[in-house]
């Protein structure tokens, strides 16, 4: 029996720009910007992709026949679709933290009082998988699918501080340390400093660095090598959490890390 082909074909080559299939990466520059920010117009897509009209509105209606976007009436505006959610779900069911992480971050925010928060990096970016909010009027929120820096991330911090050094410094060279508040950081040394005193107390802080007026405390969660995976933070405005219960709060953090890390069958370095 002839053995099936796995993988790529053979005539296929690495250079990823002769590989693409051109209608399919417009559409998916579609979903990503519907994704970042709903409601947008067809004009909208047009200006925010380059595209040209005509070939945005093709695109959102083969989209839309497989329920990845819909329409919303008056006004011609368009949002991601119910099929999108549920190709996006199938990235959570690929790894148990998600399911292993709930309790944990249910307890973390009854016993600190703040938005309890999950999140992983994907292409050089902290990207949020779960929250868990607080009952607090102001408070931090993250939907899940929101993406952000690690320089200035409570979570990206703690993911960086166990990452070898040479993945952290090829991470700066891709996306640089934009500066955000008067707290970023925003040098390679700073930032290099602020991860060596996050591995010794076992939890990254993130002091306005993203935000002014919002505080985050993360710590990690490790793979069954002791790599990190994924990041538990709690966050919160800064005139409710000051330093000082930033750092009672990091043990708190790391414990419920590590609640995590045991439960999905990894190990703490």
């Amino acid at each position: 029996m002839a053995q099936k082909p796995r993988g790529r074909p053979k005539a296929f080559h690495d250079k990823t720009d002769q590989n693409t299939v051109q209608a399919l990466d417009r559409g998916l520059d579609i979903l990503g910007h519907l994704a970042a920010r709903p409601g947008l117009t067809l004009s909208d897509l047009a200006m925010e992709t380059g595209q040209a009209v005509a070939t945005v509105y093709r695109a959102l209606v083969t989209l839309q026949g497989h329920g990845m976007v819909e329409v919303e009436e008056p006004g011609q505006f368009w949002h991601i679709g119910p099929g999108a959610f549920r190709i996006g779900t199938a990235f959570l069911r690929r790894t148990k933290v998600v399911e292993r992480a709930r309790q944990p971050m249910d307890q973390l925010m009854r016993d600190t009082g703040e938005t309890a928060n999950l999140g992983v990096e994907v292409k050089d970016e902290v990207v949020f998988l779960a929250q868990v909010e607080t009952h607090e009027a102001i408070r931090g929120f993250f939907a899940p699918g929101t993406k952000g820096p690690m320089h200035s991330s409570g979570i990206g911090k703690a993911l960086l501080a166990w990452y070898p050094a040479g993945k952290v410094q090829g991470i700066i060279k891709r996306q640089g340390l934009q500066r955000f508040t008067e707290l970023t950081l925003t040098t390679t040394e700073a930032l290099m400093e602020d991860l060596s005193r996050t591995r010794n107390r076992g939890f990254a802080i993130d002091d306005q660095e993203r935000a002014t007026g919002m505080r985050c405390v993360a710590a990690p969660i490790f793979n069954a090598h002791g790599e990190p995976v994924a990041g538990l933070s709690v966050s919160g405005p800064a005139f409710r959490m000051s330093l000082p219960d930033a750092t009672r709060m990091g043990a708190q953090v790391r414990a419920a890390a590590d609640l995590v890390t045991v439960a999905t069958g990894g190990a703490i370095p």
